[in-house]
């Protein structure tokens, strides 16, 4: 397989997937999925009654009043465990394909930003120019956030898609799995800051890799002539991360397959049918960020902007297919070298923008909280909508390491404006689809910001 016929490649093993899946679930795992929701619906139905019965007979612990309550449910539970096991046995081997590919893209991640980052700064050689470089960075990063809220916020406006959503509430209540305070000012602020290095680098940690990164650099820079050995290896060190990206690159067709069958296995088709109007709103909304920020990449480099697609056409659909933006994060700094951005501006902003620029997290925030007021009746004022993208503005920076943490973020404005948490629930079934073209986005937004930096430095080359 030659390297340049990937792209079709993939093309081809997502398809594939998409197939399989598709089989997968009319066969087997759509009826295990469905027998899992109904033993969870029967639990909960079980407990209800037995609370009531509890209740009436004015007894206090309802499981000794009402024994048969209890051996219902332990019965449902052993039911839905081995509908669990039998559905994770199914789909074990395609997801293990991405899995290894996922965890060889992690492996690559902190060192290949740790060495392009302190190579970058080092030959700089001059704080200033970083300071310049971080400071245009993040004007452009709020600028494309400010987009990107908004226009999840006016779309949903619009479309009205949440309206359009006629489902069965979530019990009042209802637990999530999600912790809306997961995310706050203090601790996103102390742990930028890194304790220990190496733990940094073993946990990923992008951010605190970069703060270490541009001290480290900066420090080489003022040895001058001694740190000029160091410096040429960790260039060194860094194409060798990137020939092993493309080694890993082969692994990617597999990835997606797999990918791609476990999601349509799970999901089924019918889930679109559900949540067309809305899923199909919500793309609509991101194809139409994907014009704007284009647009500004356009100012920028004019019809080198049809070059620029050509060349992160590959991490669009990784992330896109594998729902990670972080897995497209190797080869989009390789494809932006190759365009024609400064390795060490490359090194030094995207990194940053995995933190403070995701552009399609961003706009579905706006699109998802609103939306979930809609389907409980709730219209927020345009005072309200706008202090929540205000809020979100602030306190959506540094969700890449959070798990799942669009969700997270939503669920807290959620509850700060007196939309039900529980509503979340609802989209939490059609999530992978919709982190899709999230991801896919952010891959676009962090590559165009790269661009237009380069090209305020006036460092932009023509490599082709």
């Amino acid at each position: 397989m030659r390297f340049k016929n990937l792209t079709t490649v993939i093309f081809v093993a997502m398809f594939l997937g998409i197939v399989t899946g598709y089989i997968l679930n009319i066969s087997n795992v759509g009826s295990l999925v469905q027998k899992i929701e109904e033993t969870e619906k029967g639990i909960k139905a079980i407990k209800a009654d037995s609370v009531s019965y509890s209740l009436l007979n004015n007894h206090s612990d309802n499981l000794q009043s009402a024994p048969s309550f209890h051996d219902q449910i332990v019965a449902l539970q052993k039911t839905k465990t081995d509908a669990e096991k039998e559905k994770n046995n199914t789909l074990v081997f395609y997801q293990t394909l991405t899995t290894i590919f996922l965890r060889l893209i992690k492996m690559i991640i902190a060192p290949l930003v740790l060495c392009i980052l302190i190579v970058g700064i080092a030959k700089l050689g001059d704080l200033k120019q970083v300071g310049r470089i971080g400071g245009k960075a993040l004007a452009w990063f709020i600028f494309a956030s400010l987009i990107s809220l908004f226009l999840g916020m006016l779309l949903v406006n619009v479309f009205h898609p949440g309206k359009l959503i006629h489902m069965e509430l979530p019990a009042k209540g209802a637990e999530t799995g999600i912790k809306a305070s997961a995310i706050n000012a203090k601790d996103f602020i102390t742990h930028i800051f890194p304790e220990n290095i190496f733990d940094a680098l073993a946990k990923n940690e992008i951010l605190q890799i970069v703060i270490f990164a541009i001290l480290f650099g900066v420090a080489l820079a003022a040895m001058g002539e001694k740190g000029k050995n160091l410096v040429n290896a960790l260039d060194t060190a860094s194409h060798v991360m990137l020939k092993i990206t493309s080694y890993v690159m082969y692994v990617a067709p597999f990835a997606v397959f797999g990918a791609m069958a476990a999601a349509v296995a799970v999901l089924g088709i019918g889930v679109l049918n559900k949540f067309a109007i809305y899923i199909l709103t919500f793309y609509a909304s991101l194809s139409l960020l994907w014009c704007i920020l284009l647009f500004f990449a356009f100012l920028a480099v004019g019809k080198r902007v049809v070059s620029l697609l050509r060349h992160i056409r590959q991490p669009i659909i990784l992330a896109f297919s594998t729902s990670s933006s972080e897995a497209a994060m190797p080869k989009t700094i390789e494809e932006l070298n190759r365009f024609g951005c400064p390795e060490n501006i490359t090194g030094f902003v995207l990194p940053l923008g995995y933190s403070f620029n995701l552009d399609g997290s961003m706009m579905y925030m706006t699109f998802a909280s609103i939306s979930i007021g809609h389907i409980y009746g709730i219209d927020l004022t345009l005072q309200q909508q706008i202090s929540m993208l205000l809020m979100l503005m602030v306190t959506s920076k540094g969700i890449a390491g959070v798990p799942r943490a669009s969700l997270v973020v939503i669920t807290a404005m959620l509850a700060n404006f007196g939309i039900p948490t529980e509503g979340i629930l609802l989209f939490i079934g059609i999530d992978q689809i919709l982190d899709m073209g999230r991801s896919a986005t952010n891959v676009v937004g962090n590559a165009v910001a790269t661009v237009v930096v380069s090209h305020w430095e006036g460092k932009l080359k023509r490599n082709h």
